[in-house]
């Protein structure tokens, strides 16, 4: 009765959760539920509009859209959760030792921060991407670089906050080490912001990494990541629109599902970034 109750009562909240479980099997099973191989190309058949055998039609080497779009979810996927991952635990872990040890050490990671999110961050990461060089890999060192800072900011104001409660002054009191009271006592209590903070980012994050694609600076062909085959198909959009239509309707799709995920799991447990 319980779980019929939660649901009736947050309807929204179990849609979304739905949807993101499916993008997540989706990537997970790609190579079971793609009809065709992605790299496969058939050169009598170029961008062949849709039909009953190519249900999204193909690109100009003949390879299935629908093919590449659903292993794209899992490309495009899988680098941004690195990409999340990777922020998460560098700026969360920064924001931490700023806000706790203070002095020299807060003075240094502050104005670090600050000195990142003075540039525009995706002309920045353009930047960095093209002096490492285009690959999936240097497209999230890049777009890391520029975006550790909000979660460092966040991280430190929570800790700052944390670390006046009675049971830190307790802790030190009774000779906890630092690395205990971080560890033990302040970062648990702040991490379910930090972690939805981080569900909230992925629409956001995918579509850098997407755009960082797009210019040539992320996944290279013939990767069938969302990002690069938009770019393979603006070539041909008078002739084919398709090539950049359902590539770009997925990433909206999966841009969409979690960032309404992320707002309704704030609302669920009702914590707000201001309170910090």
């Amino acid at each position: 009765m319980k779980v019929v109750k939660f649901i009736k009562g947050h309807k929204q909240f179990i849609f979304f959760l739905i949807m993101a479980i499916i993008i997540v099997l989706i990537a997970i099973f790609a190579k079971q539920i793609a009809p065709k191989d992605p790299l496969q190309a058939v050169m009598d058949k170029p961008l062949h509009s849709p039909d009953k055998v190519n249900l999204l039609g193909t690109d100009i080497l003949g390879r299935d859209i629908l093919s590449r779009i659903i292993y794209g979810t899992r490309y495009s996927l899988f680098m941004t959760l690195v990409l999340v991952g990777t922020v998460f635990t560098l700026g969360t872990t920064l924001g931490l030792l700023a806000g706790y040890f203070g002095g020299i050490v807060d003075t240094l990671i502050m104005r670090l921060a600050d000195m990142m999110v003075s540039f525009p961050g995706i002309i920045l990461a353009i930047a960095i991407a093209g002096l490492l060089g285009p690959s999936m890999t240097n497209a999230i060192i890049a777009i890391s670089s520029v975006t550790w800072p909000k979660y460092a900011r966040l991280s430190r104001s929570m800790v700052l906050k944390i670390k006046k409660e009675l049971y830190i002054e307790a802790a030190k009191l009774t000779g906890s080490k630092d690395k205990d009271i971080l560890f033990k006592y302040i970062l648990p209590n702040m991490l379910t912001l930090m972690l939805v903070t981080a569900i909230s980012d992925i629409g956001a994050l995918m579509l850098e990494i997407s755009a960082l694609s797009f210019l040539g600076f992320g996944a290279q062909p013939p990767i069938p990541e969302w990002g690069a085959m938009l770019n393979e198909g603006r070539t041909y959009l008078a002739k084919a629109p398709w090539l950049m239509l359902y590539p770009g309707m997925a990433i909206v799709i999966v841009v969409v599902v979690f960032n309404m995920l992320g707002d309704n799991i704030k609302d669920l447990i009702d914590i707000k970034e201001e309170d910090f």
